[in-house]
């Protein structure tokens, strides 16, 4: 009863999901169509950095290569305590997705313009997980107008909480 009770603490220290990370600028420079979960293979000194919320997914991607999803430039900061077990912070990584679900990314993924953003890591069960996002490229112009239509949305928020 005692470890259910601080697996539940670190569950509400950490967040209601878990994350350890977000691409915030994916939201901004692409237009999320579809989003699955996906495994990280990850060394031991990789997950330690993961749980001290040592990443970054700032400018990664993925991408399909021999049947394999592999995700590029993730940053996990070498684990503090690792010696020479550390892990090279930048080197890809395999997601671990089923053959099906590969089949239907690289599909849509050959369409123009779409491409493999990770979207967050969080962690689930003890599992380190990823969201990879299918998304397409915005314009300059999307970007101005999805910025438009945000301050809009506030101004009418801040309107109503007045009344």
């Amino acid at each position: 009863m005692v470890k259910a009770m601080t697996a539940k603490k670190k569950e509400e220290k950490e967040g209601a999901d878990g994350v350890i990370a977000r691409n915030k600028k994916a939201f901004h420079d692409y237009q999320i169509i579809d989003s699955l979960e996906a495994g990280i293979a990850l060394r031991g000194t990789e997950v330690k950095s993961c749980r001290m919320h040592s990443v970054s997914l700032q400018d990664s991607f993925a991408k399909i290569e021999n049947g394999q999803v592999l995700l590029y430039h993730m940053n996990i900061s070498p684990y503090s305590h690792g010696n020479i077990f550390n892990h090279a912070p930048m080197r890809p990584r395999v997601l671990l997705l089923h053959k099906k679900e590969i089949l239907k990314l690289s599909q849509r993924v050959r369409e123009k313009g779409y491409a493999l953003i990770p979207l967050k890591v969080y962690q689930t069960r003890g599992k380190i997980k990823l969201e990879l996002g299918t998304a397409k490229g915005k314009t300059f112009e999307d970007k101005r107008e999805t910025l438009k239509k945000r301050q809009d949305d506030l101004d009418v928020r801040r309107e109503v909480k007045i009344r």
